[in-house]
């Protein structure tokens, strides 16, 4: 047929443009551009019979005898494996994209369109990182990265209710849900779970302990930890369902009336958490330095103090719960080595040896500044008795208050200085590692990485707008043609092509076995669902709002509320993961599918 010899023309050209630059595209979308190429002679193959002529030469296919030809056997069940019948016709994208009705046509159609949507996702991360290289995170980081990783599964969703007739979009739509469902639950559950495997460490004082594995597949004493801003993802994560329950309120109510409105609400507050959502991220990263730097100097605090008390000449404390100023002027009179009833830099360096600086990356020189900010009140950069007095009272009031002492004090008041240290230390665990020892290489040519990744940007966006449409397409072919319904597709199929490249480097990321990179993971991973539950969601919302459509997705919704509220609460609880949490995510998936199909075909939520 005529489209046949067009898109044939059109892989050409293709193909000779990858012979110019075979370094653009990866090596295995030459074999499936073949593929592609080969496969038009099945469909080009297929010969469409005039009935109304019986002057017919033999085709070798069918029969000669025009209208009352038969095909042998052999040759007919090869025909009808791959053809569609003669009355059936299938609506070619674009009018040339190939397209056919029976099922074994479309499960190749949508393994290749849905490489080519792969391929979209890989340009599109890979172009984010050049930007991220050249501008930094923030707002690259934080609010335009997180949008194109969720455009593909953005652009199905809108293609999938954006043509045809409203009846036909109703029909449609259940694509786009069923890859939003899909891609959230696939990324909680069997991504999250497998790098859980891939990342775990053995387990020892309730944390994960990096570069060490040696305790195999055991359940409580292998796993992985994250620090507590994963923590804080997860929980982003699971209020970011909340679109869900209020486009669901008049079918928890019987209510028909206010379904429309329910859409648009749904939709505001959608968009408004989107909105925060990106603000949050282009801030976390001042957010995580202002506490990082506030937990280093607790830590010095802390340090200094269980310094102080090891070399004090008495308890710190009096028996009435007050500073013992006699013990610390003792102190002051120790440090100050020339007796000139000040401090110096120099002297308050004798504060801070042994106080495990490196634990928290802090140099001596910043330490002595934060004592300084501390007691140095009169700002002569120097500390004199009084000062002193007043400023380590002041500290051990703070070490006190911090774990919930009353204001009266006994006898083992001091012992709240090493608890204090040690909570310090485990704040400083949580929140992870500073940024600041990595070493950040500059860009040589940031003209030339800048032209690389818009044109890797650009390439990504265009591959996915032009293809999101014939993939929906086939998706439908294959639902009709094998009359399974096409939510379970989507759900199942889709997530691979427009997740897979995500899903890869999570797990690749997860393997290196330390705490920083399995929190990079997690919360890549989180931050994936909240951009589906936000983005994806809102694109959805508006195509059932301004198209009139009906919103009857409720087994839909559950299964992503029970899924993203589940892992949003382990992962908000913890921070270590032991290997027996993977199994739990594991198990949601079948969960997921099993549900909705109990929930649709055997209780009628249809």
């Amino acid at each position: 047929s005529l489209y046949i010899c067009h898109f044939q023309k059109y892989i050409l050209r293709i193909f000779l443009s990858m012979k110019k630059s075979p370094n653009m595209f990866p090596k295995s979308f030459f074999t499936l551009l073949i593929l592609f190429i080969l496969s038009t002679a099945v469909y080009g193959g297929r010969v469409i019979v005039d009935q109304s002529s019986s002057d017919l030469v033999s085709d070798g296919v069918h029969g000669g005898g025009g209208r009352n030809s038969t095909s042998t056997g052999r040759e007919g069940a090869i025909i009808s494996l791959f053809a569609a019948p003669v009355e059936e016709a299938c609506e070619q994208s674009y009018g040339f994209l190939p397209c056919t009705k029976t099922a074994l046509g479309n499960v190749f159609l949508i393994i290749v369109y849905g490489y080519l949507m792969f391929t979209a996702a890989t340009y599109l991360s890979s172009g984010s990182e050049l930007l991220l290289e050249i501008l930094g995170p923030g707002l690259i980081g934080g609010l335009f990265l997180p949008i194109l990783g969720a455009l593909p599964d953005a652009m199905l969703i809108l293609v999938s209710g954006i043509t045809g007739s409203a009846a036909e979009a109703q029909s449609q739509v259940s694509v786009g849900i069923g890859l939003l469902a899909g891609s959230t639950v696939m990324l909680l559950t069997v991504i999250w779970g497998t790098c859980c495997i891939v990342g775990k460490c053995d387990i020892e004082n309730s944390t994960a302990v990096d570069l060490k594995d040696t305790k195999g597949l055991s359940l409580t004493g292998s796993g992985v930890a994250t620090d507590i801003w994963t923590s804080y993802a997860a929980m982003i994560m699971a209020i970011s369902v909340l679109p869900f329950i209020v486009v669901q309120l008049p079918q928890l109510f019987h209510s028909n009336s206010g379904r429309h409105l329910a859409v648009l609400i749904a939709l505001i507050i959608s968009l408004s958490l989107l909105l925060s959502y990106c603000l949050y991220q282009v801030f976390q990263p001042w957010i995580q330095t202002r506490k990082l730097a506030y937990v280093k100097h607790k830590h010095v605090i802390s340090g200094i103090l269980k310094h102080l008390k090891k070399h004090a000449l008495g308890r710190l404390f009096t028996d009435h719960g007050t500073p013992n100023i006699e013990v610390l002027e003792k102190l002051f009179n120790a440090i100050d080595e020339n007796g000139d009833g000040h401090l110096s830099h120099s002297e308050l360096r004798a504060l801070v040896v042994g106080i495990s600086l490196e634990e928290i990356n802090l140099e001596e020189d910043d330490a002595i500044a934060k004592v300084l900010k501390d007691f140095d009140t009169s700002c002569d950069d120097q500390v004199d008795m009084q000062e002193f007095i007043d400023g380590v009272e002041k500290w051990l009031y703070e070490a006190r208050s911090s774990n919930g002492s009353s204001a009266q004090a006994g006898p083992n008041t001091i012992n709240y200085i090493d608890d204090f240290h040690e909570e310090t230390r485990r704040e400083h665990s949580l929140l992870g590692e500073d940024q600041s020892d990595e070493i950040v290489e500059g860009v040589e040519n940031p003209r030339k990485v800048a032209i690389k990744a818009a044109l890797l940007l650009l390439l990504g966006t265009i591959i996915a707008a032009v293809f999101a449409d014939p993939l929906v397409d086939a998706v439908n072919n294959f639902s009709s043609a094998t009359s399974i319904p096409s939510f379970f597709i989507s759900f199942i199929a889709l997530p691979l092509a427009t997740n897979s490249s995500e899903a890869v480097s999570a797990i690749i990321f997860a393997t290196r076995k330390r705490k920083r990179s399995a929190s990079l993971t997690f919360s890549e991973l989180y931050g994936a669902v909240t951009m589906n539950n936000l983005l994806c969601l809102s694109v959805f919302l508006a195509i059932v709002y301004t198209r009139g459509l009906i919103w009857n997705f409720s087994s839909e919704v559950l299964v992503i509320l029970i899924v993203c509220i589940v892992m949003g609460i382990l992962g908000s609880i913890r921070t270590t993961f032991p290997l027996w949490t993977c199994l739990i995510a594991f198990a949601l998936y079948p969960f997921s599918l099993a549900l909705v199909y109990v929930l649709d075909y055997v209780f009628g939520w249809l």
